[in-house]
């Protein structure tokens, strides 16, 4: 295959100072969600990010403005995993029942690849159970950020897909299954892999997990469609 003329452009790489502040973020994150905002030391950032202690002052004012700019991360990595499901947040809810079921399953595979496989998730789900046991205003900025529009956007495809109102408590609380399912298999990783014989969880691993989450969802959808009632046909 004949590459393009711009195959052999150089990468242009962040200056240092940017390159500074993104690796205290991510310092800050990952030791922010293991040990705590109060068990963890500006020097203790410094030295994982192998950046300067001043550099903290320099570039987030101190411990807990460092503490938001890795919940403002956070809300950046998550829209653009969800910009991979949705589009553009600002696109409008499909229409159509059926290509709104495939939304869902397309989110939920989505939400799966990044949650269960990708080894950032885990530092940021970290981060979030830390924030969600001691809220604090990084909370506020997650939630605000990406939990509330998110749901609401899942709760508004669901109501597309199965007639059911979007901001209905049936409808909000499904949404919240259909996403817990999947947290569980990062927040409970070692017992997953012990009690599967699994040596770690990678893409194939989570592949079969995306497979099951979508026998769930199609499982709902299926007896949603049921006229109330009806009894499962056994």
């Amino acid at each position: 295959m004949i590459g393009s003329p711009n195959d052999n452009r150089p990468v242009r790489e962040m200056p240092p100072a940017e390159q500074t502040r993104a690796a205290l973020v991510h310092a800050a994150l990952k030791l922010f969600g293991r040990n705590g905002f109060d068990g963890t030391s500006t020097r203790a950032i410094a030295a994982e990010a192998k950046a300067n202690i001043g550099s903290i002052a320099y570039h987030f004012g101190g411990k807990e403005g460092l503490r938001l700019a890795a919940a403002d991360h956070i809300v950046e990595t998550i829209r653009a995993v969800a910009a991979t499901a949705f589009g553009d947040p600002g696109a409008e809810v499909p229409a159509d029942p059926e290509a709104a079921r495939a939304q869902l399953f397309t989110a939920l595979e989505r939400m799966v690849s990044f949650v269960v496989a990708r080894p950032e998730a885990g530092e940021i789900v970290q981060f979030v159970l830390r924030e969600l046991s001691r809220p604090t205003a990084a909370l506020d900025r997650i939630y605000d950020g990406v939990f509330e529009p998110l749901h609401r956007r899942l709760c508004l495809i669901w109501e597309q897909a199965t007639g059911e109102p979007a901001e209905s408590e049936r409808t909000r609380l499904t949404v919240f299954t259909l996403i817990g399912q999947v947290i569980y298999f990062r927040i409970g990783r070692e017992a997953v892999m012990r009690r599967m014989g699994w040596q770690r969880i990678g893409e194939a691993e989570a592949a079969r997990v995306a497979a099951t989450a979508k026998d769930n969802l199609g499982a709902i959808l299926a007896a949603r469609a049921r006229p109330r009632g009806l009894p499962d046909n056994k």
